[in-house]
């Protein structure tokens, strides 16, 4: 299995097809990813890339980082694992506030 790919300061008209095409010259793309907002469906300027081999990949990080690509130097260089998000959804109480006026409390 290959390595996975960060790719930032992408253009915002880049989207999974140019972004694989990109990549294509260094070997074969198991897959390719322009991350968008979910709401607006616009890219958030950042993607992944998946290599095939380890190799291909080493090889791609070398010759893309810093390479202008649709007028824009992108960043290129080994996917981090996702840090585990803090918490869930919203509306769940945090306690605390209140400056001690509780129940019972004369003031």
């Amino acid at each position: 299995m290959g390595k996975k790919l960060y790719v930032g300061n992408l253009s915002f008209s880049m989207n999974d097809s140019s972004l694989e095409q990109a990549f294509s010259a260094f070997g074969t793309v198991e897959s390719a990813r322009v991350i968008t907002d979910r709401d607006s469906g616009r890219s958030k300027g950042f993607g992944f890339v998946e290599m095939s081999s380890d190799q291909e990949a080493t090889d791609a990080i070398e010759k893309m980082n810093g390479q202008v690509v649709d007028g824009r130097p992108i960043t290129v260089n080994e996917a981090r694992p996702q840090a585990p998000r803090e918490g869930g959804g919203g509306g769940g109480r945090s306690g605390g506030g209140g400056g001690g006026f509780g129940r019972g409390s004369r003031y």
